[in-house]
Parts: structure tokens; C-alpha cells; sequence
């Protein structure tokens, strides 16, 4: 049986600034968020397919506080049923 594949949809309210005072989004395609500096990152939720992960972003784009960053929407493919973080973390704090 192949492996159930699903689109977990992010939004990030960028609000993190560089060194020269500029709010950093997106570098590239790369998913970026800072929430110790005060990224606020909202899932918008899990769809079964690219094409809904997409209309999604279609209609959140109108609502208020996503059309503010109507570019910071971020979805990934991802594995059900597979581990994450299988070895654990160390944690930098």
C-alpha cells in the first residue's frame, strides 16, 4: 500500500528584522519564521491534496491580517505515519 501523503498549510506574520532593520520573510522557496523575535505562525490547516492546499491560500488572501503578507504562505508534503525527529534534539537554550 503506497504512503498516504497530506499538505500542511502555514501562514507567517513576519514582523523579525535583520541587522539593517529590514523584516525578513521568505529567503528562496525556504520556510522562515522567528517567533522568539516575534514571527507569528498560524497553521492554516492539512488538505489532501496541492490543488486545496492552494485554494486555500486563494481565499485566505482576502481575509484580513493574510492579505497584510499575502506572499508568506508556506505549504509542505509531508508522510503519514512518519516519524519526526526519530533521534530527538538538543535544545540551544
Amino acid at each position: 500500500m503506497p504512503a498516504s501523503r497530506v499538505y500542511m498549510l502555514w501562514h507567517v506574520h513576519h514582523v523579525a528584522q535583520d541587522e539593517n532593520g529590514n523584516v525578513v520573510h521568505f529567503p528562496g522557496a525556504d520556510f522562515s519564521a522567528q517567533e522568539d523575535r516575534g514571527d507569528d505562525v498560524k497553521l492554516l490547516g492539512v488538505y489532501s491534496s496541492e490543488e486545496r492546499a492552494r485554494r486555500r491560500i486563494a481565499s485566505a488572501r482576502a481575509l484580513p491580517g493574510f492579505r497584510d503578507e499575502p506572499d508568506c504562505f508556506w505549504y509542505g508534503e509531508v508522510e503519514l505515519d512518519a516519524d519526526a525527529w526519530p533521534e530527538g534534539f538538543v535544545s540551544g537554550c
